[in-house]
């Protein structure tokens, strides 16, 4: 079986940030599964707030296409978002607002989010690891975008304690978790190489 391609992005570019820390700890358990990870930083893509008036005037931006092309040559995808008033981000809301623009010849609308799988995670400071936040990041991803999004998603509370000095979580348990979230993610996207 061909090692399927997947993406690792945080919906946070902020220094320091706990949930770029899971997207690393992510990719390198993709890694582990076999899979073939690119772990980017929307950091790298740059995007106005989406307004339908700057496209018409300007077209989509070049950041916009090119995830878009990122994305379309992935099986998978694994988006960690932190947790914003108990919903996501809206770094995250306006890449995938833009992204939702893109049509490519030849490709069903929203080719960034079709025949794909996606497996989302969050960190908190909070016992709920930020999945009041994840559960709105999956309806809008399922809903709105189409996308076929794991049942599984992986929360990780107490931030402050999450982490081992070296990088990894430190909780057994949630470890061993996104292991499982990870495997299954690697299976689904190998359906789509």
């Amino acid at each position: 079986m061909t090692a399927p391609k997947i993406v690792v992005l945080a919906g946070s570019i902020r220094s320091g940030s706990i949930n770029e820390k899971l997207a690393a700890v992510a990719a390198e358990a993709l890694r582990d599964a076999g899979a073939e990870v690119s772990h980017i930083s929307l950091k790298d893509y740059p995007l106005p707030i989406y307004n339908g008036d700057l496209q018409s005037a300007e077209g989509i931006p070049d950041a916009a296409k090119a995830l878009v092309d990122l994305f379309v040559a992935q099986q998978g995808a694994f988006v960690v978002s932190p947790e914003y008033n108990a919903s996501f981000t809206p770094l995250l809301k306006n890449t995938f607002d833009w992204m939702s623009r893109v049509t490519l010849e030849g490709k069903p609308p929203l080719p960034a989010f079709k025949t794909k799988a996606f497996a989302l995670g969050a960190v908190s400071g909070g016992a709920m690891g930020g999945y009041r936040g994840l559960t709105q990041l999956r309806a809008y991803m399922e809903l709105g975008l189409g996308a076929l999004v794991l049942p599984e998603m992986v929360a990780v509370g107490n931030a402050g304690e999450a982490f081992t000095p070296e990088g990894g979580l430190a909780n057994p348990r949630t470890a061993g978790f996104l292991k499982s979230v990870v495997g299954g993610l690697v299976e689904h996207a190998g359906r789509f190489a």
